[in-house]
């Protein structure tokens, strides 16, 4: 059993995240009142080393089912899952049909007097 954690605080029972993206095994974890960790205390944050793209979890310790204290490390192993962050990013929707609208025009400025509008007849 491996107890990971601060001591004085309660049992929790480990949930299996292996195969979850990153972002959401860390919801599922915190749920369970556990924290999702790297091996090596010494590399950047979590987040950082899993954005942009999509990122699966492939591996975990403690294994699923074991218990372990709340607020511990649960440790993860993660790849970037194929296609993460390349290609366009342009929306795919079709744009939108233009027909029957129209603009309200403005009357053109005298082109003596750039940026003023005409005056209305008397």
């Amino acid at each position: 059993m491996t107890w990971t954690g601060p001591s004085g605080v309660g049992e929790v029972t480990v949930p299996d995240i292996v195969g979850l993206i990153v972002t959401h095994a860390r919801d599922v974890a915190w749920e369970f009142g556990l924290i999702l960790a790297t091996d090596d205390p010494d590399r950047p944050p979590l987040g950082a080393l899993t954005w942009p793209g999509v990122w699966v979890v492939t591996t975990q310790r403690p294994a699923p089912g074991s218990r372990m204290r709340r607020m511990g490390f649960l440790v993860i192993e993660f790849e970037e899952q194929s296609g993460g962050s390349a290609g366009d990013r342009e929306p795919r929707r079709p744009p939108p049909h233009l027909d029957g609208l129209t603009a309200e025009l403005v009357p053109e400025a005298d082109p003596g007097q750039p940026g003023e509008r005409p005056r209305p007849p008397h």
